[in-house]
């Protein structure tokens, strides 16, 4: 399986979008700081997750997902996560 995944910084509210094979053990890495592009905004929370079996469909929704429509989406997708817990980039949902 390949997964999709979304996390959101306790220390800054920021969004980190991503793709993995092993989603426990890259979760693990992130917490643990060993992942480069997040290791100084942690801890973090996994806030959503999508499960793909094919390797290019989940690259292709990573991708979607880092741009503006995607970031739409998650916005109405986890619409109560973020009104509970707004997020510092922007997500929209109009």
């Amino acid at each position: 399986m390949y997964y999709v995944y979304v996390l959101q910084s306790d220390s800054d509210d920021g969004l980190y979008i991503g793709f993995t094979s092993n989603l426990r053990r890259r979760l693990a890495e992130h917490q643990a700081g060993r992942a480069i592009a997040t290791s100084y905004r942690g801890p973090w929370r996994l806030i959503y997750y999508e499960a793909y079996i094919e390797e290019q469909d989940a690259l292709g929704r990573e991708k979607f997902l880092k741009s503006g429509a995607g970031r739409k989406h998650l916005a109405k997708q986890c619409r109560l996560h973020f009104e509970k817990n707004p997020s510092r980039c922007q997500v929209d949902g109009s």
